[in-house]
């Protein structure tokens, strides 16, 4: 009996995947995220006919030390064009309580990135995320961030 709830609850993770989602990867990262170190995600085979929403996802625990999250993303389109934005998002309530969705030490968020974006060009796109922090009153990045423990890209179609 004990075989078969566990082979049914695998077989129903089969069965609740996330259908929405044309694209979701995440990478997990070392202990700390170096603030020269670009996490890379390449997305291939998008219909460049449909258009899509996309969002930087953030795995983050309770040694995260800040209230918001400072990102630099690129997306680099298969002719070789680059767009860089510098992002800002909010992690936490002002009574500190974490933003985003999960249970424990661990919470992940889905981040607006671009919306009703359409990949125009066939072929291989690739994205870069970087943190950006730094402390009030200081130049120079955050060189070992703390806290975040994956950093991914999800991308949907969007209903249009």
């Amino acid at each position: 009996m004990h075989k078969f709830l566990c082979a049914l609850l695998v077989l129903s993770c089969f069965w609740s995947c996330d259908k929405t989602a044309a694209f979701h990867e995440y990478k997990s990262l070392p202990k700390h995220w170096k603030s020269d170190s670009a996490v890379t995600l390449k997305v291939d085979n998008l219909d460049t006919l449909s258009t899509y929403n996309a969002f930087i996802t953030l795995r983050n625990d309770n040694s995260y030390a800040f209230s918001n999250v400072f990102l630099i993303a690129s997306m680099q389109f298969p002719n070789g064009k680059t767009i860089t934005d510098t992002l800002e998002y909010k992690m936490a309530n002002p009574d500190g309580s974490w933003l985003g969705t999960g249970f424990g030490d661990i919470k992940e968020n889905k981040l607006w990135y671009k919306e009703h974006i359409q990949f125009s060009e066939a072929g291989s796109y690739t994205f870069k995320l970087k943190q950006a922090m730094r402390r009030n009153g200081d130049v120079n990045p955050i060189a070992d961030l703390e806290g975040i423990r994956d950093v991914g890209l999800r991308i949907e179609k969007t209903n249009e």
